[in-house]
Order: C-alpha cells, then structure tokens, then sequence
C-alpha cells in the first residue's frame, strides 16, 4: 500500500510537469543566489585567515623601528646574534607593465616554525623545498605571472595567491624592488630564548592582535551580502511554498482516495514528505552548481571591493568549500520544510469528504488572506518597535526582515481589496466577469506576485541606496580631494630636496602625515595636518565645536571621523582615550577604519622621528608641474598622482562595489518574473473550466487571450505601485540604519523617480513576456478540449 501510495502521489507530477519544473527551478534559484552568496563569504574569510597567518604571521608579534624607518640587513645579522628569534619580510609596490602590484620577501629557513600555515599553500606556495628550491622564484597568481614576463625570475602560477599579490625570497624582493640592504619587519617567534637583553629603545614590539583585523573591518560587508542571499532566498522560497500549495489543493481527490482506501493520515504524511525531501536535495544540489556558477562570475568584484575599501586581497580562485555547499543544501532542505509546513497541516486536517471546487479554494484563501494580513500588522508594529528602540546591526536587518515579509503578507488583502474597487467602478457583464475571475486566480498567483513585491522593493531601494552614495561620494571627492597633486617621495632626503625645490617656485606644499594606532580595539590612523585654507574650506566636517578649526592650529583637540565617532559614541566635546578632546567630526565615505586629525607641531610633539614622505601640492598647472618634477628628480611613475586619477580610481571602486548588489538585485527579479511565468502555466489547465463557458458565450479564444495578458499587466502594475513605498521605506532603513551600524557612515536620501519609472516598465514587460506564452497556448487551444469542459461532471 505504501508503494502504492507513493506512485499516486507521484503520478500528480507527470501529468502536471510544469508545477514540478516550478518546484525545483524556484528551489534551485534560491539556493544558487543563496549559495553564491556564502561561496564568496567563505573564499573571502579563508583569505583572510592566509593573509594574516602566512604574511603576517598572525598570532605573533611583530618588530619594527620605532621612527618608521627600514631596517638593514645588519640590524637583523645584529639581533639574531643576541637571541632573537626573528624572521625579516620585505614588503613593496612593484610598478609592472603599467600595473602595480604587492611584493613580499620572506626569509624560508628563519620563518618560525609556530607560525600558522594554510594547508593550501603549505603544499605548494609556501613549502620551502617547492617554492625556493631554485633561485630568484617568484610565486604569483596566474593573471599576475604573465607581468613578470621578460624578467630574470622563475614564475610559478599558483591559484591559490591572492591577485596582486606576489612571494618571493627576500634576497629576490630587494633586487626587484630596487632596495637593497633593507627590510620592512620582522616576525618574532613565540619561543625565545632565555637571559635575553632588552630589545633596544630604537626598536618596537607590536603585540598580535586578538582577531583578524581585516576580517573584524570586513564583517560587516558579508554580512550585508548575506542579507542580500537570504532576500533572494526567501524570494524563491516564496515560488516554492505556492508551488506545494496548489499541488495540495488539486491532489485533495488523491487524498481523499489514499486514505479513504486505508492509507494512514501518518504514512500519508511521510510520503509526501519524503517526497519534497527528495525534491529539495535534487534542486539543492541543482542550485549549488549554480550557486558556483554565480559566485565565480561576482568574485572579482567582490576582490576588488574588498581591496579598494579595506585593502584586503582575495584570491580570485573559488574553491568548493564543504562550508558552503553543505549551508546551500541544508538551506533548501529547510527552506523545503517552511514551505510544505502549511500544506502538512492542512493534510492533517483533511476530512475524508473533501473537494477542491475553485470557488470554495477562493472562499478559504480569502480566509487565509485576512489571517496574513493580521501577522503582516504584527510583524510591520513590531518593525515600527525596531526603528524606534532596535541597536546594532542584526536589529536593523531585523527591522528589513518585518518590513519586507509584513508587506508581502498584506499584499494578497491589498490586491483583493483593489480588484473589489475595479470590479464595482466597472459597469457589464464582461467587466463584472474579468474582475470577478481576476479575484478568483489571485490566491494562485500571490506568492508569485509576493516574490515580485519583493524583489521590485529590493532593487528601488537598493537603486536608490546606491544613487544617493553616487551623489553624495562624487561631491565628497570634491571636497576632501582638494590638492590638484599628490606626491610620494622615498626617503625623508628626497622629500626634502623636492619641497624646497617647490618652496622657491611658490607651490603650496601640504604635508600628509600619519602614524597607526589602535582605538577601541580596533585599528586607526592619526594624521598631522597643516593650519591652511585648504582644510577649512574643503574638509566636510558634519559637526564642530565654536572656532574648532582655530582650536585645532592652537592643538587644542583633534577632529575624528564619522566611523569613529559612530563607532565609539563620541561627539563633539568629548575625549578620546588619547585624552584628545573632539574639536569635530567629518564624513570619510568609503573608510573602514577609524581616524583622528590633529596638528602638525602636535604630531611633531608626538611622533618627533616621522618625517613625512607624502605631500599634497596646490598649483594651477598639474600635469606641467608633475612633468618637471619627474625630470628634476627622476621620480617613478607612481610617485606623482594626479587629483583626476585619484577621483576616478576612487569612483570605480564605488562602481564595483555595488556591481554584486546589482547583479543579485537583477537575479532576484528574473526570478520573480520566472514566477509569474511558471505560476501562469501551472494555472492554465485548470483555467478551461472558466473560460469554456465564457467562450461558448460568443468570447473568441484569441480575445481570451488578450484577457489574460491584460489580467497579468494589471496585477503586475498594482503589485508594483505597491512596491514603490516599500522600496522607499526600505531604502531608508539601509541609509539611516543599515549602512550606518554595518559601515560607520550615513548618508542623505535622494529620490530617482525616472528610475523608478524605468523599473516598473521593466517589471510590465517581465509580466507581459511571462503571460505571453500561456496566452498563446490559450489562444491555440483547440475548440474539441474546450466542448470536452462540458461533457465532464463540474
């Protein structure tokens, strides 16, 4: 009986292939958006994690001089000969072929054994007898080997480095980077011998700091782009609970039958679980090789996101981490689970005598429409409560998660009331009819038209999200870019040497000073900067005590920027740990990391052997200035940057910063419309019974046709005015809550009504292309199938 049982229910999804196509496509595109997501959140943690512990040597301390400068080779020779246990690491910018790219030497037989090593590049990159048993070997990312081209090294492509990223010995690092007898740290192994003497006063020991640092700056981005997953998630969640839905409501005779045949209501209920389970893992694994698909087309976006923003390096390699294929399967198994959850339940509560007439299925999803629109008003309420009293990160994404799923909820209510009004506002039999019938297909195209809410909500807030940064980090740059010239020079003697030299010539030199530091556990910069016009008209300060640019030139406080301040709780009149009183705070878009402005005498007091090497030069001729200097004091290439490069290399990683939003944002909408489709040709059969009597009425079947696009404009039209408040309010919360708990800053809100114009055309044509193709079929029914509606007991 239980084969039996099951062949049954089996037998529903042959006859019915486009509900099981629905199934397992929805299932599968929510696990791929899903899993994409996680695949690139676990390639770029595992970056993090070899960064820190094969370049860094995470979890180890680090030895420097303490006024900034290099060491020598004989400084290192020095204090391995009174005990310590360090290892030197040469680090640079290597100018190839136009392209700049990280160098790092490190010394193999002197690196400490306690160091951590990922096995990855244990096995290959980083194991001594492979990667330096030849000499003058440099270990690249492929896309990077072919700049080495030319040159006296041996390339080894290894996929696993991060892009712009290079290894090599150090010996080898010193004659590419044209600095010999230098070194820019040293590691400190964790085991050092005993009776050592004190390091001496002109060296400084950085203790390793409890986490990641790019990993704690970077949190907050996967985290916004797991959010973005779990959207898209729930959007094919949405398609997969209305899929089983209907698949209940016309296998009600089957019940009835199973069990009225002696079937148990318990082995019912297994099989039809049994059954989805299957399903899910099948559309699980499905969605994961997409998911693959996706996240190794987003990555380099993402890599170059995370470089510009944090300066973090990823490799561009996706490797099929168990973490994210398994997060992908069990997700559509549990996203499988919630959706067959009512249909479980009305299943146990079958009654033997039970029919699935489409009036009576109309009656009890109005019903179930009034129970969700009571949870959409608790779930907006408790919104509301989240707005006004909800901290931190996961509250605001909290805040999106009842905004977005309480309007889904109301949405079915909402339409049902506006094809009520229609139907009144309209006079005729066929008008009474059209909206009549419209009311009577809502409950099977509504979790369709939810996903579609959705995602048109996803993409005007998130366009207008990103359109508002545009506008307002273009004027940023603007601002906080104010010098026409930047220039960098190598030692603290040529820097001398070339601002004299533009002293002479009447070019306003601005000095750029900084040093790191740590506040509240996190990493920071303090900068020193000069008493100028420059900085009192330019710099975007957003709040400031009375004459705070005048205390500043009397080093009376400091100015910190906006993440720091948000970060901390701190305010104009406030101290910082330093003591530093808070002059102001400024907006710093596109910075992670905390920092602190103060005087250049104050710095000097304070850091008396930096010396600063990177300068910010007003004059009215750039280009003309940058060709002398260049000439004057053969200066590299990168040693003069233009303010126009800056600006433009600054907007391009904004660019691709949102790329991924976007491109899931676009994701997310082919879904919703893919729903609408599948939602359409699921519905077309068990539509005859309707439209057989209209069309036996005198209706052609090609104006039925044209009934039907028209039914599917309408509701796609409403549900996206609908979506319009929703994308605003959403909007809203990811500028005013979101990005300033995730990111540390906020920004104004600016509303794009041709864009969203834009969109809604966009999304009628989704849902005319959707209904296209059921409407043609209808339109080329043939007259014997729609008589045979009459011959059938109704």
């Amino acid at each position: 009986m239980t084969w039996l049982g099951l062949t049954a229910l089996l037998s529903h999804w042959r006859a019915n292939p486009w509900q099981l196509i629905t199934l397992i496509a929805g299932l599968a595109l929510a696990t791929a958006l899903w899993s994409g997501v996680q695949a690139i959140n676990a390639e770029a943690r595992a970056s993090y994690d070899t960064a820190a512990d094969l370049v860094t040597g995470s979890g180890l301390r680090q030895m420097r001089r303490a006024d900034g400068a290099v060491l020598s080779t004989a400084e290192y020779v020095a204090l391995r000969r009174a005990g310590w246990q360090v290892s030197p690491v040469l680090e640079g910018q290597l100018r190839l072929k136009g392209q700049s790219l990280r160098l790092i030497g490190l010394e193999p037989l002197t690196l400490p054994q306690t160091a951590p090593r990922d096995e990855a590049a244990t096995t290959s990159a980083f194991a001594q007898t492979d990667l330096f048993d030849s000499a003058e070997t440099v270990v690249a990312h492929p896309e990077d080997a072919a700049l080495f081209e030319g040159m006296s090294v041996e390339v080894r492509a290894d996929d696993t480095r991060a892009q712009g990223t290079a290894l090599t010995d150090i010996a080898t690092a010193q004659r590419l980077l044209n600095t010999p007898d230098q070194i820019t740290r040293l590691i400190v192994d964790a085991a050092q011998p005993l009776g050592l003497e004190p390091l001496p006063d002109r060296y400084e020991m950085s203790q390793p700091a409890p986490q990641n640092d790019v990993a704690r700056l970077t949190e907050s981005f996967h985290l916004n782009l797991t959010a973005f997953g779990l959207l898209s998630f729930a959007v094919g969640i949405f398609i997969v609970y209305g899929a089983v839905g209907l698949a209940f409501e016309q296998r009600r005779a089957v019940f009835r039958t199973l069990r009225a045949l002696g079937v148990p209501l318990r082995t019912l209920m297994a099989l039809l679980a049994l059954e989805l389970g299957v399903f899910a893992l099948l559309a699980g694994a499905v969605g994961v090789a997409l998911g693959y698909l996706i996240a190794a087309a987003l990555l380099p976006d993402v890599a170059a996101t995370l470089r510009g923003l944090y300066g973090a390096e990823i490799t561009g390699q996706l490797q099929l981490r168990p973490a994210w294929w398994l997060s992908g399967l069990g997700m559509a198994l549990a996203g499988t689970g919630v959706a067959a959850t009512a249909a479980l339940i009305k299943l146990a509560r079958l009654p033997l005598l039970s029919f699935n007439h489409p009036r009576a299925m109309s009656m009890h999803a109005a019903a179930s429409a009034r129970w969700l629109a009571l949870l959409a008003c608790v779930l907006l309420v408790a919104g509301l409560a989240l707005a006004v009293w909800g901290q931190g990160l996961f509250a605001g994404f909290a805040l999106l998660a009842c905004l977005l799923i309480g309007a889904a909820f109301l949405l079915p209510l909402l339409l049902g009331g506006a094809l009520n009004l229609a139907g009144h506002l309209h006079q005729g039999a066929l008008a009474a009819w059209f909206w009549a019938d419209s009311r009577q297909q809502l409950p099977g195209l509504s979790m369709a038209l939810m996903a579609l809410l959705l995602a048109m909500a996803a993409n005007i807030g998130v366009s207008t999200m990103v359109s508002s940064f545009r506008l307002t980090f273009t004027g940023y740059l603007d601002q906080r870019l104010a010098s026409e010239l930047y220039l960098n020079t190598r030692t603290p003697a040529q820097a001398a040497a070339i601002t004299s030299y533009l002293e002479e010539k009447g070019v306003t030199v601005l000095p750029i000073l900084s040093e790191d530091l740590r506040i509240g556990g996190l990493p920071a910069e303090i900068y020193g900067v000069r008493n100028h016009a420059t900085y009192r008209e330019n710099w975007p300060v957003l709040a400031a005590l009375p004459a705070a640019w005048d205390r500043l030139a009397a080093s009376e406080g400091a100015f910190i920027n906006e993440q720091l301040a948000r970060r901390n709780d701190l305010a104009p009149g406030d101290h910082l740990e330093t003591g530093d009183l808070i002059l102001g705070v400024y907006s710093d878009y596109g910075n992670s990391a905390g920092q602190v402005v103060i005087s250049e005498p104050q710095f000097a007091q304070r850091y008396p052997q930096k010396r600063a090497q990177r300068f910010g030069l007003r004059t009215q001729d750039p280009s003309a200035l940058a060709t002398d200097l260049r000439q004057r004091f053969d200066l590299a290439e990168d040693a003069l940057i233009n303010q126009a490069d800056l600006k433009a290399f600054s907007l391009s990683v904004f660019e691709r910063t949102f790329s991924v939003t976007a491109a899931l944002n676009l994701l997310t909408l082919s879904v919703a419309g893919l729903a609408i489709l599948i939602s359409l040709l699921t519905l077309a059969s068990l539509r005859l019974p309707q439209l057989a009597p209209v069309w036996a009425l005198g209706l052609t079947r090609r104006h039925l046709a044209m009934l039907e696009l028209l039914r599917a404009v309408c509701l796609a039209a409403a549900t996206g005015l609908l979506a319009i408040p929703l994308g605003l309010a959403l909007a809203w919360v990811l500028l005013t809550v979101v990005n300033v708990e995730a990111f540390g800053w906020r920004l104004p809100m600016f509303l794009f009504p041709w864009e969203y114009l834009k969109l809604g055309m966009l999304t009628l044509l989704a849902a005319v292309l959707a209904a296209l193709w059921p409407a043609i079929r209808l339109a080329r029914t043939p007259p014997d199938r729609l008589l045979r509606v009459f011959s059938n007991e109704r």
